[in-house]
């Protein structure tokens, strides 16, 4: 997203976070944006019963928490680390200065929350409409797109776990496994020991 120098130059801070330590919680005032140096997060929600619902997963490069920075209102979802990561933290009056003072990057930004936007869209159409198979290929398909490699028939390691996936997808862990075996024996992905290939 955002090159370090710049982040840099408008007062971020690097923050490093352990494996599963939080960030913020839903219901916080978002006052700060982030973007992801190395390592990777995700922004969930949990239900009354402790089932989570993943949001987003975002990595190096990668922004997050945005929409509720420049709408003024609370972040929507909480955001823990999945691994040792490296994050940006921008006090959210300097972000505001950056982008007035940098036409391309708030464009930039423009673009990426329009991207959000989209990937929300067809996150709700997919959890209301669709079967199990076809919820999961999406997803895996969207991964793809991000990292532009689809159309390209090239393999890529999806970095998801099973349960990430049925986080994601609004499915049980049990349904993600099944489906994915299934997959596999069907030609339509495959797994090396416990990763998806796609």
């Amino acid at each position: 997203m955002f090159p370090a120098k710049t982040l840099e130059k408008y007062h971020a801070k690097l923050v490093q976070l352990g494996k599963d330590q939080v960030l913020f919680h839903e219901g916080d005032k978002a006052i700060d944006y982030f973007q992801v140096e190395e390592g990777s997060v995700k922004m969930f929600i949990s239900s009354n019963d402790g089932q989570e619902f993943i949001q987003g997963i975002f990595t190096a490069g990668e922004s997050f928490g945005e929409p509720a920075l420049i709408g003024k209102f609370p972040y929507p979802g909480s955001v823990s680390a999945i691994e040792k990561t490296k994050v940006w933290k921008l006090p959210g009056d300097y972000f505001l200065q950056m982008l007035r003072e940098n036409f391309d990057l708030h464009l930039k930004m423009d673009q990426v929350l329009c991207q959000r936007l989209k990937y929300k869209s067809m996150v709700l159409s997919e959890i209301s409409s669709y079967e199990p198979e076809h919820r999961i290929r999406t997803l895996l398909k969207y991964y793809k797109s991000k990292k532009a490699l689809s159309g390209t028939g090239e393999k890529i390691i999806v970095p998801y776990t099973r349960q990430q996936l049925a986080d994601m997808s609004g499915l049980r862990v049990e349904t993600v496994i099944r489906t994915v075996k299934k997959m596999e024996k069907e030609g339509k992905l495959s797994l090396e020991g416990h990763k998806i290939m796609f």
